[in-house]
Parts: structure tokens; C-alpha cells; sequence
């Protein structure tokens, strides 16, 4: 690599840059359902919630430094943003399309995070348990099992803690047993805004905790039922 472009990798990563920035990471996958069901006013709720949850983080001087962000969307599966603290944590304006490959997203979600874990050790940074935080308004339209036993090894070993919050129209029944560590939520109305304030609230009292430990969160009040 040349000189000009690893000064453009460091601007480009900022924060973002182990060096530059060695706090201890609180990384969070978002794993969101864009699917053509969700088209007209869930995407945009969702879009917008997303843009609330970037600018709360950027508001905490501690949570922007180690709240690390990467979002999977499905389908097609895609890594829609890699991890990025929340300076440079551009939400993406995602759009409606496509079908409902749940199972493959989970897996590129967990891939991605391993991979991210890697980056950490590599560069002597101390992590936070990891949050994947699946969103999706239907049932899965691949095959799901395998990803649903890589989620009960990875909650079982703390690997990471998985949520699942259902749209009107999800497969609840499924989604219980890709998520069997926690019941999965159903989310009231459109209030994408609210589940995305209280995540940005949960992950920034996880950021000011130790690493290794159980940090008491808000009950999900005003926007989920069970």
C-alpha cells in the first residue's frame, strides 16, 4: 500500500482508527428486515429511527467514542456499513425490496462480527459483550436453523447477547425460536423512533460500564409488547 493511501485510510477512519482512538469497544449489529413488505411508511419510520440513533450516540461523549455500529440488511443479504463508531456512522437510506432471507442475513452478521472481534485482539483493544439486534416484519424465506443453533452457541458461551423485535405482520412463533435467550418483542404501531432511543440509551450505559459485566437495562416501555 502507498504512503497516500494509508493517510487516506486514516482519514476516511478517524475515530474509527485503533490508534488514534483505544477505547474499549461496545460493537452492535443491527440486522434489519428492508424486504418488499416493508415499503411506504415502515422503511421510512425505519430510516428515520436509524438517523435518531446515530445522532443520540454522537450526543454522549463516551458511547461516540465506543459504541461500534455495523448493519446487515436483508434481502438480498448485504453488509449495508461496517463497523464505525459514531462519528462516522452515516446511516444508510435503505429501500424496500426483495424477499425475506433472515437466516443467511444472521449469518453474515455473526461473520462480520467475528471478524470485527479479530480486529479488536489484533490491536489490544478490550470489548464489551457484543448486541445483535435482528428487526424484521415477516417470516423467513430460507432455511434459518443453522443460524438460529450459531445464536443459541453464541448466547449459551457469551458470545454476544441477540434481541429480536418483530414488525406488525412478523412471524412471531419463528422469530421465538431463533431467539430463545430472550423473548422476542413486538413492536407497537411504527415506533422505530423509540426502539431506537432506547437502544441508543441501552448502549451508552453499557459504554460507561466494565467490560464483563451485567448492566441493569430500561424495561422496553412505549414502544414493544410481548
Amino acid at each position: 500500500m502507498t504512503e497516500n493511501n494509508d493517510f487516506a485510510t486514516q482519514v476516511a477512519f478517524g475515530t474509527d482508527n485503533f490508534a488514534e482512538n483505544p477505547e474499549q469497544r461496545c460493537p452492535c449489529v443491527l440486522i434489519l428486515d428492508r424486504s418488499g413488505s416493508m415499503a411506504g411508511e415502515p422503511i421510512d419510520q425505519l430510516n428515520a429511527g436509524l438517523t435518531l440513533f446515530k445522532d443520540e450516540l454522537a450526543a454522549d461523549s463516551l458511547a461516540m467514542k465506543r459504541v461500534d455500529t455495523a448493519i446487515v440488511t436483508f434481502g438480498p443479504p448485504a453488509l449495508e456499513m461496517p463497523f464505525h463508531t459514531a462519528p462516522n456512522f452515516f446511516p444508510p437510506t435503505l429501500t424496500a425490496q426483495g424477499d425475506t432471507p433472515m437466516g443467511a442475513a444472521i449469518n453474515l452478521a455473526l461473520d462480520t462480527l467475528e471478524a470485527r472481534k479479530a480486529e479488536y485482539k489484533a490491536n489490544g483493544i478490550s470489548y464489551y459483550r457484543p448486541w445483535v439486534f435482528l428487526i424484521t416484519d415477516g417470516g423467513p424465506t430460507d432455511a434459518w436453523q443453522s443460524a438460529a443453533a450459531r445464536i443459541r452457541e453464541g448466547e449459551a458461551s457469551k458470545k454476544f447477547a441477540f434481541f429480536a423485535v418483530g414488525v406488525q405482520g412478523a412471524n412471531m412463533d419463528t422469530l421465538a425460536q431463533v431467539s430463545t435467550a430472550r423473548q422476542p418483542l413486538m413492536l407497537q404501531g411504527l415506533r422505530f423512533r423509540e426502539l431506537f432511543l432506547w437502544l441508543s440509551t441501552s448502549m451508552a450505559a453499557v459504554s460507561r460500564s466494565t467490560p464483563g459485566t451485567e448492566v441493569p437495562l430500561a424495561v422496553p416501555t412505549g414502544w414493544a409488547s410481548v
